[in-house]
């Protein structure tokens, strides 16, 4: 049976702020609703372990979140996440990094899941990212030195979508430039459109309406 991966936020506020935050509900719910439907095992990880916090917890007309996040299966697996030292990388098929703004404080330098990334992408496995996400791709560097995105065409959340959103000022740093200058082409749509981006296997997706399309392109890999 194939296993997914998923590193997430330790870091319970937006950026140095007192806005509760974490990671975006429906960003993992939505992948692992896909993930689930096929029978795909998951994990969920962080750096330090334990329990993690979620936001969008409350999402009006969403079943997909809500159904998520009433399977007792998640639920342990959210308030008792695998400690990164704990982890073996080579047991997973892929790695799915879910966005919310916390990971932008802990995941976004993290050498530790960047190794185990690292190791898994050069052993043919699959990386995926999803609105912010991405960020976590950031830290990640090959044996040969070079960043995983330095050659990868990306895509994350956008300036225009922080200032939809009301973050650009509380944000730690803004994703859009951040991948713009570390990858080698960053791309991206119309604010809170669909857009997923599969450069050989390196998955990542715009947006919170692109969770369920990475977590998609993650299954259609994973079968290939």
């Amino acid at each position: 049976m194939k296993k997914i991966l998923i590193p997430v936020t330790n870091h319970a506020t937006l950026g140095d702020t007192d806005q509760t935050n974490g990671t975006y509900s429906p960003e993992i719910t939505h992948a692992i609703h896909v993930f689930m439907e096929n029978g795909i095992e998951y994990d969920i990880a962080s750096i330090k372990g334990g329990k993690a916090p979620l936001y969008g917890t409350d999402i009006e007309d969403d079943s997909v979140n809500d159904n998520v996040l009433a399977d007792e299966g998640f639920q342990n697996r959210i308030n008792n996440t695998i400690p990164v030292t704990q982890i073996n990388i080579d047991d997973y098929d892929a790695v799915f990094y879910p966005g919310g703004f916390g990971l932008l404080s802990d995941l976004a330098t993290d050498k530790a899941f960047a190794a185990l990334s690292a190791t898994h992408y050069e052993n043919g496995g699959i990386i995926g990212a999803v609105c912010h996400g991405p960020a976590g791709l950031l830290p990640i560097t090959l044996s040969s030195g070079e960043p995983l995105l330095a050659t990868k065409s990306v895509t994350g959340f956008t300036r225009e979508e922080e200032i939809d959103y009301g973050t650009i000022n509380d944000v730690p740093f803004l994703l859009e430039e951040s991948l713009a200058r570390t990858a080698a082409r960053y791309s991206k749509v119309q604010p809170w459109g669909e857009f997923v981006i599969e450069d050989g296997r390196l998955i990542t997706g715009q947006n919170p309406s692109s969770a369920h399309a990475v977590g998609k392109a993650i299954v259609k890999q994973l079968s290939a």
